[in-house]
C-alpha cells in the first residue's frame, strides 16, 4: 500500500497554511513534505503582498474565507506564536456615477452576509473623512470592521515554522513534473505522493500544463510605491479610487499603487518595479483624491506577482477531475494571503475526510472551468 504521503508544491503562506492545518488534524496519520524552489522567498508572493483583508467583495464565498481569516489574524499569538500587527482601520471604495450602481449591488450582497458596511454619499464621506476630495465620487462603500492590514510576511513565516515544529519535511528544491504516482524534482529526484498540492502560487498554470492540464493562472506583475507628504491627512482606511489606484498608511509612510494601464498587463513580465506607473496613473489620482497627496515623494518600491486566474479572478481549490489526487490551491488574484487561513484548513479537511466541513469551498472547484461557469468577482484590486 502506498505510504501517506502529501506533497505540497510551494511553501508560501498558501502551501504552509495547508501544511500547518493538515500535519495538525489529530485525523491525519501520514507525512506532509513541502517544495520550495526559493527558501529564501526573497521573489515569493507571501514576501510582496501589501498584505491587507477585507470582506467588501461581490462573491459571497469570499466574504465567508476572509471572515474566517480576520478571526484566525487576531488569534496568530495563541496559533502561531507570532503577533502579526494587525490593524483594522476598514477599507474605503470610491465610485463614479458610473460605477455606482454596482457598488450598490455589491453592498446589498455584502449586507446579505452580515458584514458591517455602510454607503455614504459625497456628504456624508467628507464629513466621515474630512481629508478627502469628493472629486468624481457619487457614491462610497466604508467597512467599520473586519477589514485592515498585517504582516503578511510574518504569516508566512509563521505557518512554516509552526508547520515544522508539527513535523512537516520543507524540502529546497523544484517541482518539473507531476503525475497520479508523484511529483519529479529538478534535483533529479521524485516523491511518491499518494496526495498532490498545487499551491505554487503564479506558477501553477506552468506547473499544471507539464502534467498535460489547463489551468488559467500566470503571474500578473504588480508595482507598490512606498511614499511620504508632509502634512499626513489624518485616520485613514485603504482606499480604492474610482481610478482603480489605492493606498493606505504603512508605519509613518504610506503605500499605494494601480492595476496596469490596459494592454500593459502581460503574463510573466519582469519582476521590475514600473516606475512610470507612479507618475502617470498612481500620483495624479491621489493628488486628485487627497490634497495632502500633492507633494507626496516616493521613497521605496517592489514588485510582486499576482497568481491571475484570467477565467474569473477567483481562487480555484479542490481535486482535479480525473487525476483525482491533484489538489489544487492557487488562482487568487491578489486575495491568497487574506484567504490563506481558510483555504488551508478547507484543503487539509478535504484530504482528511474527504470533504469540506468547515466552509464549502465547491463553488470554486476546477469543474466550473472546464464547464465555463464563472463566478465573476467584481471587486478586484
Amino acid at each position: 500500500m502506498k505510504r501517506n504521503v502529501a506533497v505540497v508544491i510551494g511553501g508560501g503562506a498558501m502551501g504552509s497554511s495547508i501544511a500547518y492545518h493538515l500535519k495538525g488534524d489529530p485525523n491525519f496519520t501520514g507525512d506532509v513534505v513541502v517544495v520550495e524552489r526559493d527558501p529564501t522567498y526573497a521573489r515569493a508572493s507571501s514576501s510582496l503582498s501589501a498584505s491587507s483583508i477585507r470582506q467588501q467583495f461581490s462573491t459571497p464565498l469570499n466574504i465567508h474565507l476572509s471572515r474566517f481569516g480576520i478571526g484566525f489574524l487576531r488569534r496568530a499569538k495563541e496559533l502561531l506564536d507570532v503577533d502579526l500587527g494587525l490593524r483594522e482601520p476598514g477599507y474605503l471604495f470610491l465610485a463614479s456615477p458610473a460605477g455606482q450602481d454596482v457598488l450598490r449591488a455589491n453592498n446589498a450582497i455584502q449586507r446579505g452576509e452580515d458584514c458591517a458596511v455602510e454607503l455614504l454619499d459625497p456628504a456624508a464621506l467628507v464629513a466621515r473623512f474630512p481629508w478627502i476630495s469628493t472629486e468624481g465620487v457619487a457614491l462610497a462603500s466604508h467597512g467599520t470592521a473586519n477589514e485592515g492590514w498585517f504582516d503578511g510576511p510574518a504569516l508566512a513565516q509563521a505557518f512554516r515554522a509552526k508547520a515544522r515544529s508539527l513535523g512537516v519535511a520543507y524540502l529546497a528544491d523544484e517541482v518539473v513534473g507531476l503525475d497520479g504516482g508523484g511529483v519529479t524534482l529538478k534535483s533529479g529526484s521524485r516523491l511518491a505522493a499518494r496526495t498532490i498540492v498545487l499551491a505554487a502560487g503564479p506558477w501553477s498554470g506552468v506547473l499544471a500544463a507539464r502534467a498535460g492540464i489547463a489551468l488559467p493562472v500566470e503571474p500578473r506583475r504588480r508595482s507598490v510605491f512606498v511614499f511620504d507628504t508632509r502634512q499626513p491627512p489624518g485616520p485613514t482606511p485603504l482606499t480604492i479610487d474610482p481610478s482603480g489606484v489605492w493606498f493606505r498608511p504603512e508605519g509613518r509612510f504610506y503605500i499605494g499603487g494601480s492595476s496596469p494601464a490596459p494592454g500593459n498587463d502581460p503574463a510573466g513580465a519582469p519582476l521590475e518595479v514600473q516606475h512610470a506607473e507612479w507618475e502617470e496613473i498612481v500620483w495624479p489620482a491621489l493628488a486628485t483624491r487627497v490634497p495632502a497627496f500633492e507633494a507626496a515623494k516616493v521613497v521605496n518600491s517592489w514588485a510582486g506577482y499576482y497568481e491571475y486566474n484570467t477565467f474569473d479572478q477567483n481562487g480555484i481549490v479542490g481535486r482535479h477531475p480525473e487525476l483525482e489526487n491533484l489538489i489544487f490551491a492557487t488562482g487568487f488574484s491578489g486575495h491568497g494571503i487574506q484567504q490563506s487561513p481558510a483555504v488551508g484548513r478547507a484543503v487539509a479537511e478535504l484530504i482528511v475526510h474527504g470533504s469540506y466541513r468547515t466552509l464549502d469551498l465547491l463553488p470554486f472547484s476546477y469543474e466550473r472551468i472546464s464547464q465555463g461557469l464563472p463566478v465573476r468577482e467584481l471587486n478586484v484590486v
